[in-house]
């Protein structure tokens, strides 16, 4: 019988920037709160909409037409030269998108520039571009895979520099907060981590239309009381704005261009057509 023996596997660009990514979430003191909430109302005017829009980019306007309204939410702690809160005009969410690099899946990660003021057939066109397009072709991929290569001890200090010095690049790079969800896959995270203050998710949505809708914040700069309402107000945001715009069809969206913005980390992959 012959002695098999393992080999070592060299680590890929999209595995050190998530290594990176997990190194700094560990050191936020995250908490998450849930709450169930009811889309069923969302089902035919979604399929109904002309871009038929994936639940991820609903989520998303959603808690970003929160965010707009509760400045708490556009926070960030920085810890140096002194600890201070940052807080941002607007809401930048950061979105993985998963691809396929040298044969191996990957997370690559975009960034959306407040989602807020964007239509729905909007926020739908960038995630298609975002997975469609060759990986050289999209500047902020060719430009993580580039860093990636960078020794660890400046990735981390990079790292380090923007989450802490400047609130403005940190919101622009990282963003305000990250969107990621299994609902599609039948799963759901229990407990994302990240290095933002807030991150989004969801689990699957039953054909009744009930869905768990889970916030997890840095107690550091938001409490649980306040986020348990944001909750509520998303619920109230899915089944009152965003089901309006759903309903009004935007017949002219094609003419729309999607802003999209310098990549971000997020704790885990959406599938963006689910």
């Amino acid at each position: 019988m012959h002695e098999s023996k393992g080999s070592n596997v060299p680590l890929s660009g999209t595995r050190r920037f998530v290594i990176d990514l997990i190194h700094f979430a560990r050191q936020v003191p995250s908490t998450p709160v849930c709450r169930q909430v009811n889309v069923s109302a969302l089902f035919e005017p979604r399929q109904r909409h002309s871009a038929r829009p994936s639940w991820a980019l609903l989520f998303m306007k959603a808690y970003a037409l929160v965010g707009a309204a509760h400045p708490p939410l556009r926070r960030a702690l920085l810890e140096f030269p002194w600890p201070r809160l940052y807080e941002h005009p607007w809401m930048n969410c950061a979105l993985a998108i998963e691809r396929s690099y040298n044969n191996e899946p990957g997370v690559f990660v975009g960034l959306f520039r407040a989602p807020e003021e964007q239509t729905i057939t909007q926020l739908q066109e960038a995630p298609s571009w975002y997975k469609k397009q060759p990986l050289e072709e999209v500047g902020v991929y060719r430009r993580a895979l580039k860093f990636s290569r960078v020794p660890t001890p400046i990735r981390r200090m990079f790292w380090w520099s923007t989450l802490n010095l400047s609130g403005y690049k940190r919101a622009k790079r990282f963003g305000t907060f990250g969107l990621t969800s299994y609902g599609a896959l039948g799963a759901e995270s229990l407990h994302p981590i990240s290095p933002l203050t807030t991150t989004l998710t969801y689990g699957p949505i039953s054909p009744a239309g009930d869905v768990i809708v889970k916030l997890i914040y840095d107690h550091r700069v938001l409490d649980g009381a306040y986020i348990a309402r944001r909750l509520r107000d998303i619920d109230a945001t899915l089944n009152g704005p965003i089901l309006e715009e759903l309903r009004a069809g935007e017949s002219n969206a094609g003419l729309l261009k999607p802003h999209l913005a310098a990549g971000a980390p997020c704790t885990e992959t959406v599938d963006a057509g689910d």
